[in-house]
Protein backbone atom coordinates (compact mmCIF):
# COMPACT_ATOMS: atom_id res chain seq x y z
CA UNK A 1 0.00 0.00 0.00
CA UNK A 2 1.21 3.50 -0.83
CA UNK A 3 2.34 5.92 1.83
CA UNK A 4 -0.15 8.64 2.74
CA UNK A 5 1.28 12.15 3.01
CA UNK A 6 -0.86 14.68 4.85
CA UNK A 7 -0.49 18.45 4.71
CA UNK A 8 -1.80 19.68 8.06
CA UNK A 9 -3.47 23.02 7.31
CA UNK A 10 -5.67 23.68 4.30
CA UNK A 11 -5.24 27.45 4.24
CA UNK A 12 -2.79 29.68 2.36
CA UNK A 13 0.49 28.10 3.44
CA UNK A 14 -0.86 24.62 2.92
CA UNK A 15 -1.67 25.54 -0.67
CA UNK A 16 1.95 26.62 -1.16
CA UNK A 17 3.30 23.40 0.33
CA UNK A 18 1.21 21.11 -1.89
CA UNK A 19 3.50 21.48 -4.95
CA UNK A 20 6.56 20.64 -2.82
CA UNK A 21 4.93 17.46 -1.52
CA UNK A 22 3.75 16.50 -5.00
CA UNK A 23 7.28 16.98 -6.35
CA UNK A 24 8.85 14.92 -3.56
CA UNK A 25 6.33 12.11 -3.18
CA UNK A 26 3.50 12.46 -5.69
CA UNK A 27 4.34 9.47 -7.88
CA UNK A 28 4.56 7.03 -4.97
CA UNK A 29 1.87 8.17 -2.58
CA UNK A 30 -1.58 9.42 -1.75
CA UNK A 31 -1.66 13.12 -0.73
CA UNK A 32 -4.39 14.66 1.41
CA UNK A 33 -4.95 17.81 3.43
CA UNK A 34 -5.66 17.55 7.15
CA UNK A 35 -7.66 20.29 8.85
CA UNK A 36 -9.86 20.29 11.93
CA UNK A 37 -11.62 23.54 11.07
CA UNK A 38 -14.78 24.31 9.14
CA UNK A 39 -13.38 23.76 5.65
CA UNK A 40 -14.62 22.22 2.37
CA UNK A 41 -14.11 18.55 1.57
CA UNK A 42 -11.58 19.16 -1.19
CA UNK A 43 -8.85 21.61 -2.17
CA UNK A 44 -7.36 21.55 -5.68
CA UNK A 45 -8.98 18.14 -6.09
CA UNK A 46 -7.32 16.67 -2.98
CA UNK A 47 -9.35 15.39 -0.04
CA UNK A 48 -9.49 17.47 3.15
CA UNK A 49 -9.84 15.22 6.18
CA UNK A 50 -10.06 15.93 9.87
CA UNK A 51 -7.39 14.32 12.03
CA UNK A 52 -9.58 11.40 13.09
CA UNK A 53 -10.37 10.57 9.47
CA UNK A 54 -6.70 10.84 8.57
CA UNK A 55 -5.40 8.47 11.24
CA UNK A 56 -8.10 5.94 10.35
CA UNK A 57 -6.85 5.64 6.78
CA UNK A 58 -5.14 2.38 5.96
CA UNK A 59 -1.45 2.74 5.18
CA UNK A 60 1.73 4.36 6.49
CA UNK A 61 0.75 7.92 7.39
CA UNK A 62 3.12 10.90 7.46
CA UNK A 63 2.36 14.59 7.83
CA UNK A 64 3.94 18.01 7.42
CA UNK A 65 2.48 20.84 9.49
CA UNK A 66 1.91 23.88 7.28
CA UNK A 67 0.91 26.30 10.03
CA UNK A 68 2.94 29.41 10.87
CA UNK A 69 1.79 29.71 14.49
CA UNK A 70 4.55 27.90 16.35
CA UNK A 71 2.49 27.08 19.45
CA UNK A 72 -0.19 25.41 17.36
CA UNK A 73 2.52 23.67 15.35
CA UNK A 74 4.01 22.24 18.53
CA UNK A 75 0.63 20.99 19.79
CA UNK A 76 -0.14 19.32 16.48
CA UNK A 77 3.31 17.75 16.37
CA UNK A 78 2.76 16.20 19.79
CA UNK A 79 -0.70 14.98 18.74
CA UNK A 80 0.78 13.32 15.68
CA UNK A 81 3.50 11.58 17.68
CA UNK A 82 0.95 10.35 20.25
CA UNK A 83 -1.02 8.77 17.41
CA UNK A 84 1.96 7.21 15.68
CA UNK A 85 2.02 9.64 12.76
CA UNK A 86 5.49 10.50 11.48
CA UNK A 87 6.41 14.13 10.72
CA UNK A 88 8.18 14.49 7.39
CA UNK A 89 10.37 17.25 5.95
CA UNK A 90 9.06 19.20 2.95
CA UNK A 91 11.73 20.77 0.75
CA UNK A 92 11.68 22.49 -2.63
CA UNK A 93 14.00 21.04 -5.26
CA UNK A 94 15.92 24.32 -5.60
CA UNK A 95 16.76 24.71 -1.90
CA UNK A 96 20.52 25.15 -1.41
CA UNK A 97 22.16 23.49 1.61
CA UNK A 98 25.94 23.75 1.80
CA UNK A 99 28.38 22.46 4.48
CA UNK A 100 27.74 21.10 7.97
CA UNK A 101 24.07 21.99 8.29
CA UNK A 102 22.23 20.01 10.97
CA UNK A 103 18.47 20.27 11.19
CA UNK A 104 15.76 18.64 13.31
CA UNK A 105 12.75 16.84 11.90
CA UNK A 106 9.63 18.46 10.51
CA UNK A 107 11.20 21.31 8.56
CA UNK A 108 9.57 23.09 5.64
CA UNK A 109 12.00 24.75 3.23
CA UNK A 110 10.25 26.67 0.46
CA UNK A 111 11.65 27.59 -2.97
CA UNK A 112 14.92 29.56 -3.15
CA UNK A 113 15.82 29.03 0.51
CA UNK A 114 19.57 28.87 1.21
CA UNK A 115 21.35 27.45 4.25
CA UNK A 116 25.09 28.02 4.02
CA UNK A 117 27.59 26.45 6.46
CA UNK A 118 28.11 25.50 10.10
CA UNK A 119 24.42 25.85 10.98
CA UNK A 120 22.39 24.05 13.63
CA UNK A 121 18.59 24.22 13.43
CA UNK A 122 16.02 22.62 15.73
CA UNK A 123 12.82 20.79 14.87
CA UNK A 124 9.86 22.13 12.89
CA UNK A 125 11.73 25.02 11.28
CA UNK A 126 9.83 26.85 8.55
CA UNK A 127 11.65 29.02 6.02
CA UNK A 128 9.45 30.67 3.42
CA UNK A 129 10.52 31.70 -0.09
CA UNK A 130 13.82 33.54 -0.67
CA UNK A 131 14.96 33.29 2.96
CA UNK A 132 18.51 32.46 3.91
CA UNK A 133 20.55 31.47 6.97
CA UNK A 134 24.25 32.30 6.82
CA UNK A 135 27.26 30.73 8.54
CA UNK A 136 27.58 29.84 12.21
CA UNK A 137 23.94 30.35 13.14
CA UNK A 138 22.08 28.41 15.83
CA UNK A 139 18.28 28.26 15.55
CA UNK A 140 15.96 26.63 18.08
CA UNK A 141 12.74 24.64 17.77
CA UNK A 142 9.53 25.86 16.08
CA UNK A 143 11.12 28.96 14.55
CA UNK A 144 9.25 30.59 11.66
CA UNK A 145 10.74 32.68 8.84
CA UNK A 146 8.25 34.55 6.63
CA UNK A 147 9.36 35.25 3.04
CA UNK A 148 12.73 36.87 2.31
CA UNK A 149 14.23 36.79 5.80
CA UNK A 150 17.96 37.54 5.73
CA UNK A 151 19.61 35.88 8.71
CA UNK A 152 23.30 36.74 8.54
CA UNK A 153 26.20 35.00 10.25
CA UNK A 154 26.70 34.38 13.97
CA UNK A 155 23.04 34.71 14.94
CA UNK A 156 21.42 32.69 17.74
CA UNK A 157 17.63 32.40 17.60
CA UNK A 158 15.77 30.72 20.46
CA UNK A 159 12.59 28.59 20.29
CA UNK A 160 9.25 29.86 18.99
CA UNK A 161 10.60 33.03 17.38
CA UNK A 162 8.59 34.52 14.50
CA UNK A 163 10.46 36.64 11.95
CA UNK A 164 8.36 38.64 9.49
CA UNK A 165 8.66 39.22 5.78
CA UNK A 166 11.78 40.99 4.56
CA UNK A 167 13.51 41.20 7.95
CA UNK A 168 17.28 41.72 7.90
CA UNK A 169 19.23 40.50 10.92
CA UNK A 170 22.69 42.06 11.09
CA UNK A 171 25.63 39.75 11.52
CA UNK A 172 26.90 38.98 15.00
CA UNK A 173 30.48 38.27 16.03
CA UNK A 174 32.06 34.84 16.60
CA UNK A 175 32.63 35.60 20.27
CA UNK A 176 29.44 37.66 20.66
CA UNK A 177 26.55 36.38 18.51
CA UNK A 178 23.47 38.51 18.05
CA UNK A 179 20.72 36.76 20.04
CA UNK A 180 16.94 36.71 19.60
CA UNK A 181 15.22 35.38 22.71
CA UNK A 182 12.52 32.77 23.04
CA UNK A 183 9.11 33.78 21.70
CA UNK A 184 10.27 37.11 20.28
CA UNK A 185 8.48 38.55 17.24
CA UNK A 186 10.27 40.60 14.58
CA UNK A 187 7.82 42.68 12.54
CA UNK A 188 7.94 42.65 8.75
CA UNK A 189 10.55 44.90 7.18
CA UNK A 190 12.55 45.38 10.37
CA UNK A 191 16.33 45.66 10.50
CA UNK A 192 17.68 43.99 13.63
CA UNK A 193 21.00 45.46 14.72
CA UNK A 194 21.20 44.23 18.31
CA UNK A 195 19.97 41.37 20.46
CA UNK A 196 16.25 41.07 21.19
CA UNK A 197 15.05 39.87 24.64
CA UNK A 198 12.75 36.88 25.04
CA UNK A 199 9.08 37.61 24.39
CA UNK A 200 9.64 41.07 22.94
CA UNK A 201 8.08 42.34 19.70
CA UNK A 202 10.27 44.75 17.75
CA UNK A 203 9.78 46.78 14.57
CA UNK A 204 11.42 49.31 12.32
CA UNK A 205 14.91 50.27 11.15
CA UNK A 206 16.73 49.91 13.41
CA UNK A 207 14.36 47.56 15.21
CA UNK A 208 13.04 48.81 18.57
CA UNK A 209 10.43 47.53 21.00
CA UNK A 210 6.85 47.74 19.77
CA UNK A 211 5.23 50.22 22.17
CA UNK A 212 2.79 53.11 21.67
CA UNK A 213 5.53 55.58 22.52
CA UNK A 214 7.96 54.11 20.00
CA UNK A 215 5.28 53.99 17.31
CA UNK A 216 4.61 57.71 17.81
CA UNK A 217 8.31 58.51 17.58
CA UNK A 218 8.59 56.67 14.27
CA UNK A 219 5.52 58.29 12.70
Amino acid sequence: MKNIYGIYGASGFGKEILPLVKEQFGSESKIVFVDDGDVPNKLFGYDILNFSQFINLEGQKKVTIAIANSKIREKLTLKCFENGVEIFDAKASNVVILENVHMGEGSILCPFVTLTSEITIGKSFQANIYSYVAHNCVIGDYVTFAPAVKCNGNIHIDDHVYIGTGVIIHQGKPNKPLKIGKGAVIAAGSVVTKSVPAGMTVFGNPAIEFTKENIKRRM
